[in-house]
């Protein structure tokens, strides 16, 4: 019985071992994080649900995953969409709804250790000229974190 189940486990490990070896570096993470989009909507209970052109408030979660492997950190990603699942209402109007997941966005490995300076994130531009890469660079005070405007 003893020797049987150190089989299994030597034999479970040679299969997660190949089966490692055929996913691309890439889609791997050896931090044993993941970055993951997560969309969720915001559907008024008295829309019309097939009207599919009508227009909704969208918020794309950019969430971090600790996971072993894309499979785990997809079933992960994907738990944090139906938990943000909730009812709430519009302050303004009254109207009540709820947030609903639509899915995910992305799943990407993050390569490097959580820490301060790490890469979590990149976007590739290619074939652009300096001037357009120029105009990638925001100001301090127009970067996300230093808007202060109660209005949004």
């Amino acid at each position: 019985m003893f020797r049987h189940a150190i089989h299994s486990v030597i034999h479970l490990y040679i299969m997660k071992k190949e089966n490692d070896e055929k996913i691309p570096y890439r889609n791997r993470s050896h931090s044993g994080w993941w970055i993951t989009s997560v969309i969720m909507r915001f559907e008024y209970y008295d829309e019309d649900k097939n009207d599919l052109k009508r227009k909704c408030k969208v918020w794309d979660n950019l969430t971090l995953i600790e996971a072993n492997d894309r499979d785990e950190a997809y079933d992960k990603a994907i738990e944090c969409g139906k938990v943000g699942e909730n009812e709430a209402w519009d302050e303004n109007t009254g109207r009540r709804g709820r947030w609903q997941f639509e899915g995910l966005g992305l799943l990407l490995p993050v390569y490097d250790n959580l820490e301060n300076g790490a890469e979590v994130l990149w976007t590739e531009h290619e074939d652009i000229s300096v001037e357009e890469s120029m105009a990638l660079v925001l100001p301090k005070l127009q970067l996300g974190c230093f808007d202060d405007n109660p209005n949004e």
